[in-house]
């Protein structure tokens, strides 16, 4: 059986179901203004996907070109004139593939990033995630990884040179006598070896 409510006490409750209604109703206003906060703090990372992108195909293209041998085949006062050409090439290449893909990515990241946060992620947890990523102390952190890295990257090189060198070499001489063997030529020195 339902109970009546009191008629003194009906408005206070009409007002109590309405600030619940509205509470209801602003939960994914919120959400959304969250999610947007998010993307934007990660926009640096979609700009980056964008470039990745765009230079992945043309770094697969040089890789080709370079493995395929054809510039050895070519006199070596034309080769540096064709390399500068081939960089010509590359930089309009990318000078026009990132910023359209950037552009692209910025526009998408709303309607796919977006709904992964709304839909698997609480308004408490896109609240804190928003206050981790916008933090000073992160943003600092991630503004010293180019040069932590860089500065790594130089120290690797020199400290492994030596022990990678010969297991590239190696390498180098297993492709190229396979790929000799399959041409039907005879194997022949490591690429780099006196002939």
């Amino acid at each position: 059986m339902m109970k009546r409510i009191p008629l003194p006490a009906l408005p206070a409750v009409l007002v109590l179901a309405a600030g619940l209604a509205f509470a209801q109703g602003s939960a994914p206003a919120a959400k959304k203004e969250l999610v947007a906060k998010l993307l934007k703090l990660q926009q640096p990372g979609i700009e980056q996907l964008a470039r990745t992108l765009a230079e992945q195909p043309a770094q697969r293209l040089i890789l080709s070109v370079q493995s395929s041998g054809v510039l050895q085949r070519i006199a070596a006062d034309k080769r540096e004139a064709l390399g500068k050409d081939l960089d010509a090439d590359l930089r309009k290449y990318l000078d026009e593939a990132v910023p359209l893909l950037r552009e692209r990515a910025l526009a998408l990241a709303p309607t796919t990033i977006g709904p992964v946060l709304e839909e698997r992620l609480s308004e408490d947890e896109l609240r804190q995630l928003a206050n981790l990523l916008g933090s000073p102390v992160l943003t600092k952190y991630q503004s010293l990884l180019p040069e932590m890295q860089r500065a790594l990257g130089e120290k690797l090189v020199v400290d492994a040179k030596g022990q990678i060198e010969p297991k590239l070499q190696a390498l180098q001489k297993a492709v190229n006598d396979k790929l000799a063997a399959a041409a039907g030529a005879p194997p022949g020195p490591a690429s780099g070896a006196r002939r």
